[in-house]
């Protein structure tokens, strides 16, 4: 399974890459309410894990200099899901890996609505450097170019 995602990955766009990051992240963390849910503290330990070392890397590919305060945002959302993930594998707590997944399964849709819009596609990006250009909106809220211009709003 493992060699056949990486070859659908293979040309795949930095937008692409990030929502299969995020992918993975949904993935371990039902992993981690599976193994809670058998008591099996070692494979959510490990679950949780893989799941932090994802967001480990998506913050340290974010790049402020072309991302700006979109890239902040991300990095603030990055240290909180790394936050929750770690007060619920020490609180054993369901509830906040699922906080966690719905957390990052809604950003990881704003991504996939950019993905999916063909005039985001200038705002293809490298994995190193996954924050998109964006219109920064004065509460600090962001959107990427076609929410802004659909007047749709949404914060990390």
């Amino acid at each position: 399974m493992d060699l056949y995602r990486g070859h659908s990955l293979e040309g795949a766009s930095g937008v692409e890459l990030t929502i299969a990051l995020y992918d993975g992240i949904i993935r371990f963390m039902h992993n981690a309410i599976e193994a809670l849910e058998r008591n099996d503290v070692a494979q959510r330990r490990a679950s949780v894990k893989r799941a932090m070392d994802i967001v480990i890397y998506l913050q340290a590919t974010l790049n402020a200099d072309v991302g700006g305060k979109p890239a902040e945002s991300l990095a603030d959302f990055y240290v909180a899901m790394f936050a929750l993930m770690l007060q619920g594998s020490q609180a054993s707590s369901r509830i906040k890996f699922e906080q966690v997944i719905a957390n990052v399964r809604n950003v990881r849709d704003a991504w996939k609505q950019v993905a999916a819009d063909p005039s985001a596609h200038h705002f293809a990006m490298s994995p190193e450097s996954h924050a998109v250009s964006a219109n920064v909106k004065s509460d600090n809220s962001w959107a990427p170019q076609h929410e802004a211009q659909a007047g749709a709003r949404w914060t990390v």
